[in-house]
């Protein structure tokens, strides 16, 4: 099947296809639209670009894009509250989050942009208690490993961490899931890394921006990925992830206990103009 369809009675030959395609597949001839190259990444540029609806791709389908006519417009200063009050939350409601509450949230991490469209990341969600106090477990057992040597020891995340370690053992207090009900696991295959972690960092940053539309809060799980990514074999088998899959990104779900009353603030801008 020919990778772009021409509809010639609505095709005005604006050229609008070929201008906005990101890898120059389509080009213009003396009929419109052509294919002119190999290499489509199915972004739907083509297709989302057509002013007449008269293009469709095999790739990135016309049926799929739903139409932007009723697409609330947000004001700058309206997107900016909504970014600014996105938080990390550490405290987390005794509730549960319904499972197609989660694939609701990874339903738009999945339209973040990636490497050449290119995508490829899964997801791994752990819901269970039990595992999930047995991930928390394993993360403290590998990070008090990791603060005897270099370069965790000495630094200036040794007491610290010594403190969250000790609160843990002493009081079982969750100082790395903090008693979130779900963690999501982002994952690639091994042989698409580096970019596979890139594109996964994306996707759970979408994840995190959505997640208050939908009543809930997420917290980035820095440990548990970085944990992973050492290899820590504890944890990798309560994962247990496919041979061929590497953990990529980690991110703690549900809802929060607490309501923030002031957005949050940051450094100052640092920008430098060449």
């Amino acid at each position: 099947m020919d990778l772009i369809q021409v509809d010639q009675e609505k095709c005005i030959k604006c050229g609008h296809c070929a201008q906005v395609c990101p890898v120059g597949v389509i080009g213009m001839g003396q009929y419109g639209p052509m294919v002119s190259g190999q290499h489509c990444i199915a972004c739907g540029h083509c297709v989302a670009i057509c002013p007449t609806e008269a293009l469709d791709n095999v790739h990135s389908p016309l049926a799929g894009q739903p139409p932007l006519e009723k697409m609330p417009v947000w004001d700058a200063d309206a997107a900016a509250r909504f970014l600014r009050s996105r938080r990390s939350v550490r405290a987390y409601q005794k509730t549960a989050v319904s499972r197609e509450k989660i694939r609701q949230l990874l339903d738009i991490a999945r339209f973040a942009p990636t490497a050449s469209n290119s995508q490829g990341v899964a997801y791994r969600v752990i819901d269970h208690s039990d595992t999930l106090r047995s991930i928390t477990a394993a993360v403290i057992d590998w990070v008090e490993k990791a603060l005897k040597t270099p370069p965790w020891a000495g630094s200036s995340y040794e007491a610290p961490l010594t403190a969250q370690i000790a609160s843990f053992r002493q009081s079982g207090k969750d100082v790395i899931l903090r008693d979130a009900p779900c963690l999501v696991v982002a994952m690639a295959d091994k042989s698409f890394l580096p970019t596979g972690r890139d594109n996964a960092h994306f996707s759970l940053s979408y994840a995190e921006l959505y997640a208050s539309s939908i009543g809930l809060g997420t917290c980035w799980a820095g440990f548990v990925e970085a944990c992973a990514v050492a290899n820590y074999q504890p944890l990798l088998d309560l994962l247990n992830l496919p041979e061929n899959m590497s953990v990529t990104g980690a991110v703690m779900v549900g809802y929060p206990q607490y309501a923030y009353k002031r957005l949050v603030d940051r450094k100052p801008l640092q920008i430098v103009w060449q």
